[in-house]
């Protein structure tokens, strides 16, 4: 059976930013409000960090679902992991994510300063370098026949994109812009030379691109 690399539930601005400018520990998305990218998923009912019955169903909701269906490993860039920059000056940092990460799987997190891997609940991060061939090797051999999800942040997302190692690609639009940070493209149809595309509005607000190639 053939491995895929997924990419799942990234969500950009109408402008194409996925993170505003000056990250920081309080602020994961910098400038921005991380619920108005995020608050489409969140509001669901599948949404991994509900305490509360309720949330939404339809297609936001089967979107959240697939975030973990057959994923084996995850890949994603040292900033969706952290808001340190340069050397660990401090390897007890462990994610924005508490004792039990939501991926349920190894992760690599891309950086060119490598620190000793680490497991929380049944999530162990491992820290690489190299080009995106590499790390996707690593991840494929991880995942033990499943597929890999590509995580982001939107530049790690891009990279591989520019690397033809993208398979299938889903990102959310929500109806903000926010002018500067961390961009994915600058419209939607730059992929169209690349990839098939369906395009599916919600009654949440965001608007759905689901990118595939044969």
């Amino acid at each position: 059976m053939t491995q895929l690399v997924r990419v799942h539930n990234v969500t950009v601005s109408s402008d194409g930013y996925a993170a505003g400018e000056g990250q920081r520990l309080e602020r994961p998305f910098g400038s921005v409000d991380p619920m108005d990218l995020m608050g489409w998923a969140v509001g669901t009912a599948s949404w991994p960090g509900r305490s509360e019955p309720g949330g939404s169903r339809g297609i936001d909701d089967h979107l959240v679902r697939e975030f973990h269906r057959d994923i084996g490993a995850e890949i994603m860039g040292r900033n969706k992991f952290s808001p340190h920059r340069g050397p660990w000056a401090d390897e007890e940092w462990q994610g924005w994510w508490g004792d039990d990460p939501p991926f349920h799987t190894p992760v690599f997190v891309m950086t060119h300063h490598p620190r000793p891997s680490f497991t929380l609940g049944d999530t162990t991060f491992h820290f690489v370098a190299g080009e995106p061939a590499s790390v996707v090797a690593q991840a494929l051999e991880a995942a033990d026949g499943k597929d890999v999800r590509l995580g982001g942040g939107a530049d790690t997302v891009r990279q591989f994109l520019n690397a033809g190692l993208v398979d299938t690609l889903h990102v959310a639009v929500a109806p903000i812009a926010i002018g500067g940070g961390s961009r994915l493209w600058t419209s939607p149809d730059d992929l169209l030379d690349r990839y098939h595309r369906d395009v599916v509005p919600s009654p949440s607000g965001v608007v759905h691109h689901l990118f595939w190639r044969d």
